[in-house]
């Protein structure tokens, strides 16, 4: 059998067996090494994109702005920046000792207003900075809920520290109980999160080791956090792995998306009025606040 009916034969196996991550745009920010000496000279490469065979480029480049936290708390700058089709790369110089944060942070607003007896949606892409003009003359009963996206990854010159793991108190973010730079094959590693500044508990968090596309298994390892949002992984195997956690869904009770709708998380309006007639005009229920996170880690042998 050839390499190329090999692969089809791995894909076709893997639409069938994996669950229902597989096939879901994955976010990444994925380094060229996570451990350096710390001589003051060294140079690390991040390629970003979204995926959904970690950590294979399969859908258009994003243009994110990404910020690189330096030990010190300062802001690091990157350099060669450049955006392509399908991933964006920059690189960093690592001149001090310590633990850098490299992330994309977004923050956007989704919801709805009513226009001449009609429910319209807020475009995509709206911000707070950019709702009133989002929002046409004439609008009343505006819906707003806040969507926050963080995507992560550490890299360590020297020994790992832990000056850049200050949170916000805006949407998902991780403290590392388990430094993310100090992981092994076969040890338990835990992180804690939080949602707004509080203990996300109870959320489901996923870790799936990339090179998804040469693999019938997903090998996607699920755990909840508790009470205090902490989570724990054993790593089964070395490599580099994404891991994610989400919260709140698209819409309220009574729309699509929401506890109580059958689509969660689809876009488009909410569920039918009557069920004898499925084309009837679909009612949108009010927005909720939304949070994802996503980082990548590299687990040594």
């Amino acid at each position: 059998m050839t390499g190329f009916r090999k692969l089809l034969l791995l894909a076709a196996t893997a639409a069938i067996t994996v669950p229902q991550m597989a096939g879901a745009a994955r976010p990444w920010l994925l380094p060229s090494e996570t451990m350096f000496a710390g001589s003051g000279n060294e140079w690390l490469t991040v390629d970003a994109a979204i995926s959904s065979d970690l950590y294979y480029f399969d859908h258009p480049g994003q243009d994110w702005q990404p910020v690189v936290t330096a030990p010190d708390g300062s802001t690091a700058a990157i350099e060669n920046r450049a955006v392509g089709k399908l991933r964006q790369t920059f690189d960093l110089g690592i001149k001090a000792k310590g633990t850098y944060k490299i992330a994309v942070v977004n923050e956007m607003l989704m919801g709805n207003y009513m226009l001449n007896g009609e429910r319209k949606m807020l475009p995509r892409g709206t911000t707070a900075a950019t709702l009133a003009t989002a929002v046409p003359q004439g609008a009343t009963d505006v819906q707003t809920a806040t969507a926050t996206t963080r995507i992560e990854t550490f890299v360590t010159a020297g020994e790992p520290d832990r000056m850049v793991f200050a949170t916000t108190g805006k949407g998902l973010e991780m403290i590392p109980v388990t430094h993310p730079n100090d992981l092994a094959v076969g040890e338990p590693a835990t992180f804690q999160f939080l949602l707004n500044g509080k203990p996300a508990a109870g959320l489901d968090v996923v870790a799936v080791p990339g090179g998804i596309r040469y693999r019938a298994d997903l090998k996607q390892m699920d755990a909840k956090t508790d009470a205090t949002g902490r989570v724990s992984f054993t790593w089964p195997e070395a490599g580099m792995y994404w891991v994610s956690i989400s919260s709140g869904g698209r819409r309220g009770p009574g729309g699509e998306g929401g506890p109580a709708g059958p689509g969660n998380g689809a876009s488009g309006a909410g569920g039918p009025q009557g069920q004898n007639n499925p084309e009837a005009p679909r009612p949108i229920g009010p927005p909720q606040d939304r949070a994802t996170y996503a980082m990548t880690v590299e687990v040594q042998g």
